[in-house]
């Protein structure tokens, strides 16, 4: 079941994937650090003049949603499996 957040969240490590992509490596939830265990999977999505990143990363036991703008400043918690 997948819990709904759509909530800013802050990144507090970055590490990079193929072709230099940004990914996130650890994050700041709910006053709990969690760091990711892999790259995940991940798909560029474009909209006009938008492109918004998402992100499926695990901690070993839960696989999180993140979103993008893209621009390497924000990025949105869209849910938890």
């Amino acid at each position: 079941m997948t819990k709904l957040f759509n909530t800013p969240v802050t990144i507090l490590s970055m590490g990079f994937g193929r072709n230099m992509r940004a990914i996130p490596r650890r994050m700041e939830f709910q006053g709990k650090a969690i760091d990711f265990i892999d790259s995940g999977v991940c798909t560029t999505i474009r909209s006009g003049g938008k492109i918004r990143q998402i992100l499926a990363l695990s901690d070993g036991s839960q696989i999180f949603h993140l979103r993008s703008d893209n621009r390497g400043g924000s990025w949105t918690l869209v849910g938890i499996n």
